[in-house]
């Protein structure tokens, strides 16, 4: 264009076509790309599983040894864990549309048993 004492400022291109080779190769990585990204996010998602799951042993582990806390200070603890596990199991019984008849040692209600308070006498003696 110097040549010929042309300027060109500004040069527009209408009408561009890639090869299908081309085409084919920009689509392929785009693939990969986010093949590549599914990938970490499934790595990411099973570190996050991972930490759940140990953050949920230590949440069990700590209630477990609370528990036994509780139940070697004060043994009528135990007590009132089988009074509430007693309300729940009479309450998804009534809520059923069977119709089931239990006795009370069934649904952990033998709290007056004598062998119960018999051995939370002898937790209270070791003590």
């Amino acid at each position: 264009a110097r040549d010929f004492h042309i300027v060109v400022d500004d040069v527009s291109i209408t009408d561009l076509t890639f090869s299908q080779v081309y085409a084919s190769a920009v689509e392929a990585k785009q693939i990969a790309h986010q093949e590549a990204q599914r990938a970490q996010f499934l790595v990411e998602r099973a570190k996050q599983e991972r930490q759940q799951k140990i953050v949920m042993a230590d949440g069990e582990a700590q209630a477990a040894k609370l528990i036994g806390d509780a139940l070697q200070s004060n043994p009528g603890y135990l007590k009132l864990r089988k009074i509430k596990a007693a309300a729940n199991i009479a309450r998804t019984i009534s809520q059923s549309a069977n119709r089931a008849f239990l006795n009370s040692n069934t649904l952990l209600l033998n709290l007056a048993d004598p062998q119960f308070d018999a051995s939370v006498e002898k937790v209270i003696k070791k003590r």
